[in-house]
């Protein structure tokens, strides 16, 4: 089982509300890269975008304070 350490993955961000859509935002790209690439694979798309995150590997946009 492949275990999330919440704090450390927010580390730096503003919003949690940023970090989940950016999560699921990424994770709907990897399934869909993988649907077109036709790969099989047993890693979930979710996980693999939070790891990609908390590598920095992609940057999330998250809204300005005035917007919180």
């Amino acid at each position: 089982m492949h275990r999330v350490n919440v704090d450390e993955l927010f580390e730096g961000k503003q919003s949690k509300y940023a970090l989940v859509v950016g999560v699921s935002k990424r994770a709907r790209q990897i399934t869909q890269q993988f649907e077109e690439e036709k790969t099989v694979t047993e890693e979930k798309p979710v996980l693999l975008a939070i790891d990609e995150i908390k590598k920095h590997e992609i940057n999330l946009l998250e809204p300005e304070e005035d917007e919180l």
